[in-house]
């Protein structure tokens, strides 16, 4: 029974897509009921088709993007996605991260893709990742099975991040030390304003309405109240982030 489940649930494994969106993303409409290779390589995508390949490269049959795996035009599914984006990273076997920004030689310091809200939780949420750069090549040609595992850029992601090794290995989604997570985030920025207390929702693990319209100051302010009368923590208010 053991080895049941061990065959299916291995067959099952999926993996996740992060990376800065660009130029006419695929949505799930341009590519449901279709083979993606047999689209356009321009935008993205080709680079979904690249994200895709690599999936297969590590013997992965599912991969999962959030460009074209959630229909948007849904209130009702974009509501549930956001509330469950970061168990999704959490569940992934595996996170392929695309710097489209840092060259073969180049280093983290410059991408865009760390400046970004919701990259945060999907940085901290997947326990194996893999960084690629702009023409795909491996980060650094770091061959490990995951760079969260290599010292070397755990030391680099801290610098850039500002976010301790300790959490990028091992990070729960809970209240514990929220200042230093509102601290995180406060460097970053997101399209829509109020996105910035949407992206925070599982870093949090809190599920709270997505009200698309309303200002980033009640958007924070819901965040920052459920957060106070669940864990009872004020400290965080001493603190006035960078705005962002």
């Amino acid at each position: 029974m053991e080895l049941i489940r061990t065959t299916i649930s291995g067959y099952f494994q999926f993996v996740t897509f992060s990376h800065r969106w660009g130029a006419n993303e695929p949505l799930l409409r341009d590519v449901e009921g279709l083979s993606i290779y047999g689209m356009s390589k321009n935008d993205g995508f080709g680079k979904l088709q690249a994200f895709c390949l690599r999936a297969c490269e590590h013997d992965y049959l599912w991969a999962w993007s959030d460009t074209c795996c959630i229909d948007k035009d849904s209130s009702t599914e974009l509501q549930e996605a956001i509330g469950s984006m970061f168990a999704w990273y959490r569940r992934s076997a595996l996170t392929i991260v695309h710097l489209s920004d840092v060259s073969s030689s180049g280093s983290f310091g410059g991408s865009e893709w760390f400046g970004r809200g919701w990259t945060l939780q999907e940085l901290l949420a997947p326990r194996t990742v893999l960084f690629y750069t702009q023409n795909w090549s491996l980060y650094k040609n770091l061959t490990c099975s995951n760079h969260k595992a290599d010292a070397a850029v755990l030391e680099e992601l801290e610098r850039v991040t500002g976010v301790e090794s300790r959490f990028l290995t091992n990070f729960s989604p809970d209240m514990d030390d929220a200042r230093s997570r509102l601290q995180w985030a406060s460097l970053r920025c997101t399209t829509r304003p109020e996105d910035i207390a949407y992206s925070l929702f599982g870093i949090f693990d809190l599920h709270l309405p997505v009200l698309y319209g309303e200002s980033v100051e009640k958007a924070l302010g819901r965040l920052l109240a459920e957060i106070i009368s669940q864990s009872g923590d004020i400290s965080m208010l001493d603190w006035v982030g960078k705005a962002s």
